[in-house]
């Protein structure tokens, strides 16, 4: 049974490894291969080669790996979400936006396994909601400061509300193309429906 959290075993005397990397690289590369529902503590002390005790001495529970991961992940995303919010020529947008989603297509092939397990596992664990509740709300924020900044939506639609579309929809369609689902596991095809729909509805027109 995994401990519960706020719980931590004693410090491990295991040896001078940096115990928490290798557990979390050892649950990064169990998802490669394993969906994370289907994942135990005791798979990842196998994988990882350490002692249950210097397991819950890092963690609480595996979700909280998992969480870690993904914190990993976003901060990554946020990285390279950053350029969009320079205020370009009217000529430099859709440059802008289009790099922006290439950005996030491709971090979200390198790290499929772990963004995948979070969309399919968030609503599992409360910790885990509320990390991608807060993660998803920090992109909807970026997105919607650039949409007020430009007033670029007219005054019948709310930027927090169409920030907050744009995000969840980008989150989905990255997801099913790390799925592999057509049309969208075609990188170029994923990135100019997404530039369409962002230009669409932040600048009227696709070319503006």
């Amino acid at each position: 049974m995994e401990a519960r959290a706020g719980r931590r075993a004693p410090r491990p005397k295991d040896d001078d490894r940096d115990l928490r990397e290798v557990i979390l690289a050892a649950t990064r590369g169990l998802l490669d291969e394993r969906r994370f529902d289907e994942l135990s503590v005791a798979d990842i002390l196998a994988a990882a080669q350490v002692a249950r005790g210097s397991f819950y001495f890092y963690f609480a529970s595996k979700h909280e790996v998992l969480a870690e991961l993904v914190r990993r992940a976003i901060a990554r995303g946020h990285e390279v979400a950053q350029p969009w919010l320079t205020h370009d020529e009217p000529d430099q947008r859709r440059a802008s936006v289009r790099h922006g989603i290439l950005q996030g297509a491709r971090l979200w092939r390198e790290e499929a396994p772990v963004l995948r397990a979070i969309v399919e596992n968030w609503r599992t664990d409360p910790e885990l909601t509320a990390l991608w509740h807060d993660q998803m709300a920090g992109f909807t924020a970026v997105t919607t400061e650039r949409i007020t900044s430009e007033r670029t939506t007219g005054p019948d639609v709310d930027p927090a509300a169409l920030g907050a579309a744009l995000t969840w929809l980008g989150e989905r369609l990255y997801y099913l193309a790390a799925l592999d689902v057509a049309p969208f596991a075609d990188e170029d095809t994923l990135v100019e429906v997404l530039t369409h729909i962002w230009m669409t509805a932040l600048y009227s027109e696709p070319g503006s």
